[in-house]
């Protein structure tokens, strides 16, 4: 049966129209990551509306083949114009920009592109295996236990890219609160609807998510200086020798097992992943010294973690119905969109989407390599193209995405009011990955929430019967007390240090 299965999912994609799309997936997303500003989250959430009628494996396929694309697309522009296209390619740019100033900018991209093809694929590995695995495991939950799965993911928003904790889980909270907009299906009472019938069904995720995502980045971009961009001008892309491959071959390896364990986690992402490959990279290194002035395994630790987290990312996405990043909450919203159920039966009912997914992602690793490499010095132009005209083509994609959707006039005002409300909102320090995952998880809290309180009649104390949730329940307040345990610690570290650095006394 999961031979048969196999199968199936991967002819699906291997038809003219599935590997015309995907190749055209990825060339979009190479472009978008290698555009300062833009990301594949965007992206994505751009593609979405346009997919509605589209067969739902081969649009679930273009969105994973772009997620893939997009992560690599940025290390080109922080490689040869020091301007990461993407917040993962920060972590790239400490090493590659400084090794192609020395004029060795084409070792640098095939550096990065032999390490991001082996995080992604041995990270697809991992997938295919881990994904049913927790499937199986979680078909024994409860709604009690899928509560605390999901409360768990939303205290992971706590440590989500790095930002302030506090802003992030109050963003995260506002996400939940306009998912409860509508009628509350148990109860039947409304909420949040002023009165019109129009938020009786709630507000649709989708033109929210353009919102946030396109036109508040519009808006920031907008209100930004226009910078002139230095450009490495020879770019000669050669893969790496064996003597390079020879120093960097373990740097790939951690850093993919690393980057799909980050991947795995809820609501961590590329970025972080990037970053913690990069800091392992330079702690496991026989050469720190070099670091930041061109050191190869400096690329290689960072993009063979972001690449890997792409994959590892999906596992929760797909098994458990948790987002692992952003993008795969926007990838999650499209299963939803298009009728299928995320979680656990996903892989029991449809299990050929899983596979589906697997061979487009699979795909995508090999096509990047070839698309990048190949058109490395073209996407290094694509950077010099004036905002004048690159966001007034995003709004206009943006506008036609959310009226696509379900042709009615609201979607493109809450699209437009979500946009603004996003960009007031990052300009006071608030994200917009924290709110799409607090507005895509917060219907599944409440959910289940109100079925174990059906079950228990109303007894709450029941939730703590069951040792899964228990568990969940200790992560979940371990999560959200990590960002203060962490800088508590990092202030005792400095005290010590300053008392360490102080003269004796007489």
């Amino acid at each position: 049966m999961e031979f048969d299965a196999i199968v199936t999912g991967i002819s699906l994609i291997l038809t003219p129209t599935g590997l015309a799309l995907i190749l055209i997936s990825v060339l979009i997303g190479v472009i978008i990551g290698a555009l300062p500003g833009l990301s594949s989250t965007m992206a994505v959430a751009l593609l979405l509306p346009f997919t509605v009628g589209m067969d739902p494996i081969l649009a679930i396929s273009m969105m994973a083949a772009l997620y893939c694309a997009g992560t690599f697309g940025g290390s080109i522009t922080a490689i040869l114009i020091n301007a990461p296209g993407a917040p993962p390619a920060v972590a790239t740019a400490l090493d590659g920009y400084p090794l192609a100033q020395k004029g060795e900018a084409g070792r640098a991209l095939g550096i990065a592109a032999i390490s991001s093809i082996s995080g992604g694929l041995m990270s697809l590995v991992i997938f295919i295996f881990a994904a049913p695995l927790l499937a199986d495991i979680a078909l024994s939950f409860r709604p009690q236990e899928y509560f605390a799965l999901t409360l768990f993911g939303l205290s992971m928003l706590a440590a989500i890219s790095g930002k302030s904790a506090p802003r992030n889980l109050i963003a995260g909270f506002l996400g939940v609160l306009v998912s409860t907009v509508g009628i509350h299906l148990v109860t039947g009472v409304e909420r949040y609807t002023f009165g019109t019938t129009f938020l009786y069904d709630g507000i649709d995720f989708i033109p929210v998510l353009i919102g946030v995502f396109a036109i508040a980045e519009l808006l920031r971009m907008a209100s930004a200086d226009d910078k002139t961009m230095e450009r490495v001008k020879k770019v000669a892309v050669k893969l790496p020798s064996m003597a390079d491959m020879r120093r960097i071959w373990a740097t790939i390896l951690r850093s993919t097992g690393l980057g799909t364990f980050i991947g795995i986690l809820p609501a961590e992402g590329t970025t972080v992943a990037a970053i913690m490959g990069y800091n392992e990279a330079k702690r496991w290194s026989k050469h720190p010294e070099e670091f930041g002035k061109g050191s190869i395994e400096g690329i290689a630790g960072p993009e063979a973690a972001n690449n890997a987290g792409a994959g590892g990312a999906m596992v929760p996405t797909l098994a458990l119905g948790i987002p692992g990043s952003g993008t795969t909450a926007v990838i999650l919203a499209a299963l939803i969109m298009h009728g299928f159920r995320p979680g656990p039966f996903l892989t029991q009912e449809t299990p050929e989407i899983l596979y589906a997914i697997f061979g487009a992602m699979f795909i995508a690793n090999f096509a990047f390599l070839a698309i990048g490499l190949a058109g490395a010095k073209v996407f290094s132009l694509i950077t010099l193209v004036p905002r004048t005209f690159l966001w007034p083509s995003v709004f206009c994609l943006a506008m036609v995405g959310a009226y696509a959707y379900q042709q009615q006039m609201l979607d493109v005002w809450t699209m437009l009011a979500a946009g603004l409300i996003g960009f007031i909102a990052m300009r006071h320090g608030f994200g917009p990955a924290p709110f799409v995952m607090g507005l895509v998880l917060g219907g599944l809290l409440e959910k289940n929430w109100s079925q174990a309180m059906i079950i228990f009649d109303s007894d709450w104390t029941m939730f703590f019967q069951s040792w899964i949730a228990n568990l969940f329940f200790v992560l979940s307040i371990l999560s959200l007390a990590s960002p203060f345990i962490s800088s508590m610690l990092k202030a005792v570290a400095r005290r010590e240090a300053a008392a360490g650095h102080q003269p004796p006394g007489d």
